[in-house]
């Protein structure tokens, strides 16, 4: 065990980290075998022991985002990691019928939380907090701003028919078809989400399916928008997605992926966010997603955001942080802390720069006279 606690003191000492200091993004140890337990599980170990409260920190976002600049990840290669890396390339994590496991496992364990910890309009993606027009001051006003965005992205016009696939509670369908008076068709995996999309949108001409994306078809629309879904298509169906959308979207037609990127090529997701946050996702790079749409769609512009996902994080704990008294009946103390873990810690990813958003527009072949980006 000292042997132990001597190789994790050595590993952090690149971070400026000292173990039971004095600063905020210093962890405190409550159990010895916690350095054993991070050694043998890597990541995994590092969440898991976590949760069961044998560290603790002030700042779990700012810790995260110093071990992560330090390259800490690669030095602790767990068992686990290696044997969750073959066994990716040996099956496919996203297929058809894994697809409504995240569903069931996430976005469906309560309405209640998600509608606490999320904005006004429960939108589960990264806000926009510093477009040109001004600074957002608020997550409300942010995530107006990204739904705007996306419409401006998209030169949205009156009746107009959209897909949004991966349409989660509804915000951009009913942003798009209250404030641009289109008419859009949103698929998700989640029932939760469907049935209170369809309350939330009363008679707007929208229309919520729980559907998996790859049961599109014989439809044609003016244009299409993926936003957070991605990340669970999976490396070994990019390219059916690819496919599906241009089957889908009408020439003239404008594509438009929101997705959180990756520096570089992986084919699985981290361990502990496989275990307790979305089972089978995993985080594409520009690598496979420029092999997906090679000879499928021309890229019309590539905007990166990803600062904006550390703050969309953080307001996301304030939020549930402060809801928790009147969560707390339905939900673990084990939980809050593996929430809390989750949100700060991709934060503190975002905020080291491990982590992307990505908002890429596409066209089926060019846009004619060159396509005019948006900010």
């Amino acid at each position: 065990m000292k042997k132990e606690k001597e190789i994790i003191t050595s590993l952090l000492e690149d971070t400026g980290i000292t173990i039971n200091g004095s600063n905020s993004y210093d962890p405190h140890i409550h159990n010895e075998e916690t350095y054993g337990r991070i050694l043998r599980g890597g990541s995994l170990g590092l969440g898991e022991s976590y949760m069961d409260g044998w560290w603790d920190v002030e700042r779990i976002d700012e810790f995260i985002d110093r071990i992560l600049r330090a390259g800490f990840d690669r030095k602790v290669r767990s068992p686990q990691l290696l044997a969750n890396i073959v066994w990716a390339y040996l099956a496919n994590l996203q297929s058809k019928r894994r697809a409504f496991q995240v569903a069931e496992e996430h976005y469906d364990i309560g309405n209640d939380l998600y509608e606490k910890m999320l904005d006004k309009r429960m939108t589960y993606t990264c806000g926009y907090w510093s477009p040109p027009a001004g600074e957002a001051k608020t997550l409300d006003e942010a995530q107006e701003a990204k739904l705007d965005l996306i419409c401006r992205k998209l030169g949205l016009k009156g009746g107009e028919r959209i897909l949004d696939v991966g349409c989660g509670w509804g915000s951009f369908a009913i942003f798009a078809a209250e404030h641009y008076g289109a008419r859009v068709v949103g698929v998700t995996v989640s029932k939760e989400q469907v049935a209170l999309a369809r309350a939330r949108a009363g008679n707007l001409p929208v229309e919520f399916r729980l559907q998996d994306y790859r049961d599109i078809k014989d439809e044609t629309f003016d244009h299409v928008v993926s936003l957070g879904m991605f990340e669970h298509v999976g490396y070994k169906n990019y390219r059916t997605f690819m496919h599906i959308v241009d089957s889908v979207l009408k020439p003239g037609g404008l594509f438009l992926l929101h997705t959180i990127g990756g520096n570089r090529s992986v084919h699985k997701t981290d361990p502990w966010i496989n275990k307790y946050i979305f089972p089978n996702g995993m985080i594409p790079s520009i690598q496979q997603i420029g092999g997906a749409i090679e000879q499928v769609f021309v890229v019309e512009d590539w905007h990166n955001f990803g600062t904006d996902y550390d703050k969309t994080l953080m307001a996301w704990f304030k939020n549930f942080n402060e809801a928790w008294p009147t969560l707390k009946g339905a939900y673990s103390e084990r939980f809050y802390r593996m929430w809390k873990y989750y949100l700060l810690s991709n934060a503190g990813g975002f905020r080291a720069r491990y982590t992307q958003l990505w908002q890429i527009v596409l066209s089926k072949s060019g846009v004619p006279g060159g396509y005019k980006s948006v900010r």
